[in-house]
């Protein structure tokens, strides 16, 4: 399928969404210029790009791929081939056929790949051990990833997004900037098992960001945005008249900084073990804050 039609479905599915472009892409955890440019055909979008857009849409990735039957019956397929009847499934007529059983498929790679590389980290991992977990075919995931390389970008995204989604729910209640500051605190400290599995996760990918250029360019990317949230609530908070006036950018890259470290140092103590706890890392954290940025 040619590229110009690959990025005529995409903006379907953004207008399907009900969402600006800028919106979308910070769903895709992707640079708005990047989705700008690939809306536009002067750069082409990545399979992981694409699988992400269709984890967010609900829409089948083989139908972003063109791989869809146009009009009329879609044909039979076989397990684990490109899917048919991918239309956008709230476009479709509910007298249509069910959605086929791996319409989710690369939703479901993507979770089971950040599950095994939280178990055993992402060099560890086999596309086999993929495979297996998924109940499928390593020939399916190399479809959907064709290799290691689009696995892990497609797990950061994923990670990032759940990330920002978390923090948007946690905090949609408050209105208080220094409630604010001290719920993404609570929100970033790993206490249990889920969010040690996810900060391990974090943890190679800072690694790999060292090496692949694909990862850390969405490294910079997410961590662009955090800060931003952050120096944002800062802002909001010193206009609030509950914390000093600092200046919002270098108080965020000081605390974020610090929650990474206390985070790595919290994930290398075993629970019930001595070391850094969860309980410590958020006393410290509250205290930097009251130290540095509550107003007096």
């Amino acid at each position: 399928m040619q590229h110009d039609e690959v990025a005529e479905r995409v903006r379907q599915v953004i207008r399907a969404a009900g969402v600006s472009q800028r919106e979308f892409a910070r769903r895709m955890v992707i640079d708005p210029s990047k989705l700008s440019r690939s809306l536009g055909g002067t750069r082409r979008f990545t399979t992981a790009e694409l699988a992400r857009v269709a984890d967010i849409a609900d829409v089948d990735a083989g139908w972003l791929l063109g791989s869809a039957a146009e009009h009329g019956a879609a044909p039979v397929r076989q397990a684990d081939a490109p899917p048919t009847d991918v239309r956008p499934r709230r476009a479709r007529n509910t007298a249509a056929a069910s959605p086929t059983a791996d319409s989710g498929r690369p939703l479901q790679i993507v979770r089971q790949t950040v599950r095994l590389i939280a178990e055993h980290g992402f060099h560890s991992v086999r596309v086999a051990d993929i495979a297996e977990a998924c109940g499928t075919s390593t020939a399916a995931i190399h479809y959907h990833f064709p290799g290691r390389d689009e696995l892990l970008e497609a797990a950061a995204r994923w990670c990032m997004d759940e990330d920002t989604a978390r923090r948007a729910a946690g905090t949609a209640d408050t209105d208080h900037a220094g409630d604010e500051l001290r719920l993404l605190i609570e929100l970033q400290t790993p206490y249990t098992p889920q969010q040690r599995r996810q900060w391990s996760v974090w943890l190679d990918l800072w690694a790999e960001a060292a090496r692949s250029t694909a990862v850390g360019e969405l490294h910079v990317e997410y961590y662009r945005q955090w800060r931003d949230t952050v120096a944002e609530v800062i802002r909001r908070g010193i206009a609030q008249q509950v914390f000093r006036p600092v200046d919002p950018e270098t108080a965020a890259l000081g605390l974020t900084a610090l929650i990474d470290g206390l985070a790595s140092q919290v994930l290398a103590t075993t629970p019930g073990e001595p070391g850094t706890s969860a309980e410590d890392m958020h006393a410290a954290l509250l205290g930097h804050v009251d130290a540095t940025l509550t107003a007096r």
